[in-house]
């Protein structure tokens, strides 16, 4: 197994719940965004061309997802956390005002979704027991995604082997039925 494939199932672990799932659909893209606006605003001079801490820190974090394997997923993954820290570049000369809602605010907003995801799913999110999950969690919202649109079987049907299937959702019930 690889390193990816093995973070990914210690990951899923601590997501069978659709609905924690659907959550990080929103709250891992804005949190990691919102990292981005933040260190945006660091900038520091490099060979006379201004380099963002942001940009720097991207950088590492795709080292980092190198050295789990080169994937489809973590490929994927550097594609669409680079995307984010691109989409947040702007922001990081942007007034005060504006940098502090697309920064801190999207921040919150995005733990907000995860929180409430995991009460969902009753479980603490996995960072807690593993600081990688930070680092992660990206790369487990860019391979559901992919599973959704018909790609990685053999990747998602070894998840489901490892961590258990995704729990199917039972309808509620209505009081006298």
């Amino acid at each position: 197994m690889t390193p990816s494939t093995s973070l990914l199932v210690q990951y899923a672990r601590y997501h069978r719940d659709p609905r924690n799932i659907a959550t990080h659909y929103v709250g891992i893209p804005l949190i990691a965004f919102a990292i981005g606006v933040l260190l945006a605003r660091l900038q520091m001079p490099v060979g006379g061309i201004s380099v963002g801490v942001h940009q720097v820190v991207w950088a590492l974090v795709a080292l980092w997802y190198l050295r789990q394997g080169v994937s489809t997923v973590t490929l994927s993954s550097i594609a669409a956390t680079g995307i984010l820290v691109a989409l947040a570049h702007p922001f990081g000369q942007a007034p005060l005002t504006t940098w502090l809602l697309a920064g801190p605010g999207s921040f919150v907003v995005g733990w907000i979704f995860q929180f409430v995801g995991h009460f969902w799913e009753g479980r603490k999110p996995a960072f807690v027991d593993d600081i990688r999950g930070l680092l992660v969690g990206p790369m487990f919202v860019v391979a559901e995604v992919w599973f959704m649109l018909g790609g990685g079987r053999p990747l998602q049907e070894q998840i489901h082997r490892e961590a258990g299937p995704v729990a199917r959702q039972t309808p509620r019930r209505t009081q006298g039925a």
